[in-house]
Parts: C-alpha cells; sequence; structure tokens
C-alpha cells in the first residue's frame, strides 16, 4: 500500500527503529527491493533520486513506483531523493510521489529556508511530506572511495532555527557519514545527534548510510534516526560476485537481484525494522 513517510515515521519514533530508504534506478532493482519487502512483511521507502534521471524519467519512476506499492501488502513511500530543482520536486508532487525531499544544503541558510518553505506551500495541501537538509552530507567524487568529503556538520543551533522558519517533516543531518564508498568506518557524532535530537521535534534523516558500520546504524535507529539511506551498499553487492563468464541477461539479472536482497535483508534486522500495521 502506498503511503506517506509521515506515517511511517510517528511509529517509528515511538518504537525506536529506523527503516530503509533503497534508491531504484529500473525495474530491476526495485523487484529486488520489494520482494524482500514482502518477504519479512516490513514497511519501506523505495526512493528515486533528481540525479538518475537521465538513466530513467521522472514519470517513468512515479509510474514503476505507484504500481508496486499499490500492489503490495506492506505500507511503502514513493520518496524524491535529494530533489535540487524548484520545478523537479513540484513536478514529483504532482506525479504522485508521497514524500519529497528539497536538497538545498550547499546554499546559503535563508536560501534553503526560502526554497525548503516554497516546497512545503506546495506540498502539503497536496498531500505531500518534505524532508529537507541542514548541514551538508557530501560525497567522493563520482562515489568512488574518500577519506575526505566536502560534509560539514549539521550544529543544533541551525537545525533548530531551520525547522523554527519552516515547520519540515522531517530533517536530514550531517552527523559523520558520506555519501558513497568509505576508506574505513566513518565516526558517527552521537553527542551531535543528541543535541539535535533535544532542540528539533521532528524525525531525523540520516543520508550515506552505507558502510557506516552496524553499530553505528543500530545506534542511530534507537536513538530517533529514522530513514537510513543505503543505496551504495545495495549496488555494490549487486555485482560483487558477478564473474565474467555470466553473460545470459536473465542470469545477470537474476544474480544483481540475489546481492540487492541480501544487503536490504541484513540491513532490516541491523535498523530493527518492526512490522506497522496501517
Amino acid at each position: 500500500m502506498l503511503v506517506t513517510s509521515k506515517e511511517l515515521f510517528d511509529i517509528a519514533l515511538k518504537k525506536r527503529f529506523a527503516i530503509p530508504a533503497t534508491n531504484f534506478v529500473d525495474q530491476n532493482t526495485l523487484r529486488a527491493y520489494m520482494t524482500v519487502a514482502e518477504k519479512r512483511q516490513l514497511p519501506l521507502i523505495i526512493s528515486f533520486a533528481q540525479a538518475h534521471s537521465e538513466v530513467m524519467s521522472l514519470e517513468e519512476a512515479s509510474l514503476l513506483g505507484k504500481h508496486y506499492a499499490h500492489h503490495a501488502s506492506v505500507p511503502v513511500v514513493l520518496h524524491l531523493d535529494h530533489g535540487q530543482d524548484i520545478d523537479f520536486v513540484k513536478r514529483a508532487v504532482d506525479l504522485g510521489f508521497t514524500s519529497v525531499m528539497i536538497d538545498a544544503s550547499q546554499d546559503p541558510f535563508e536560501e534553503n529556508v526560502r526554497k525548503t518553505k516554497e516546497i512545503i506551500e506546495y506540498a502539503h495541501p497536496r498531500g505531500v511530506v518534505v524532508e529537507a537538509e541542514i548541514g551538508h552530507v557530501g560525497a567522493g567524487e563520482n562515489y568512488e572511495n574518500h577519506e575526505h568529503t566536502e560534509s560539514f556538520y549539521t550544529t543544533a543551533e541551525d537545525a533548530k532555527q531551520f525547522y523554527k522558519e519552516t515547520n519540515v517533516d522531517s530533517l536530514a543531518i550531517s552527523i559523520g557519514t558520506a555519501h558513497g564508498n568509505y576508506v574505513g568506518t566513518p565516526e558517527i557524532n552521537f553527542n551531535r545527534l543528541k543535541e539535535i535530537s533535544q532542540v528539533v521535534p521532528v524525525p531525523l534523516v540520516l543520508h550515506g548510510g552505507s558502510s557506516s558500520g552496524d553499530a553505528n546504524l543500530r545506534r542511530c535507529a534507537l536513538d530517533r534516526i529514522v530513514k537510513i539511506n543505503i543505496f551504495t551498499d545495495l549496488m555494490n553487492a549487486s555485482t560483487r560476485n558477478l564473474s565474467a563468464e555470466e553473460r545470459d541477461y536473465f542470469e545477470v539479472q537474476e544474480h544483481l537481484r540475489t546481492g540487492i536482497e541480501s544487503v536490504l535483508d541484513h540491513y532490516y534486522n541491523v535498523f530493527n525494522t518492526q512490522t506497522v500495521g496501517i
């Protein structure tokens, strides 16, 4: 069933668990995610990133996402991830996404506030919830291994002021993770997470969750992080054991799905994701 993230996040906050956010880039990846969610009877956030619109159009993503969500026996959120263009985000709202992220985290604070408010004013009357980001979760160039990123931590003061000015539904924060592959395991600033959670009443979101350490992510899920993005680990798993001899298209597709399914199944356990009755 297709739902908004607000319904799920309210329950996740009370029961102290997180929900995986899985970015799909085609029907094969989406099928893999839904297979695990149905098997485990657990909620799922299926995300489509604006950065992937050259691989699949927003219209295609909307049709596929809504089809699988409507036919699912578990709650599914269709989410726009890292929408950076105002018109693109509004199109996602019009096309039936139930949750959208406006990512203006690299803009000056007041510009981030302005863009977020504009999206909220458009989305809320249409029943769509909004995620924004304060601070910035960076990445290595082209998602390669990185020791340093352009990430900068979210401060509790900025998070509090941002929420006060926007009334955003959920807030992505930067506390030590980054998009892409890591060199080693990142250090999560749990003190900063605690400071932010004490002054911001809305659910918190963690980007760059892939390979951030199971213990780190489990603790985040216990400490008010309700959504964790794990795209890179899912993509890496899809090709990790693919041999050069495999040439049959259908065998390759099955191999990709199997790798993805094993990682999502693992993270459901790490995040302590629980069955939700809606």
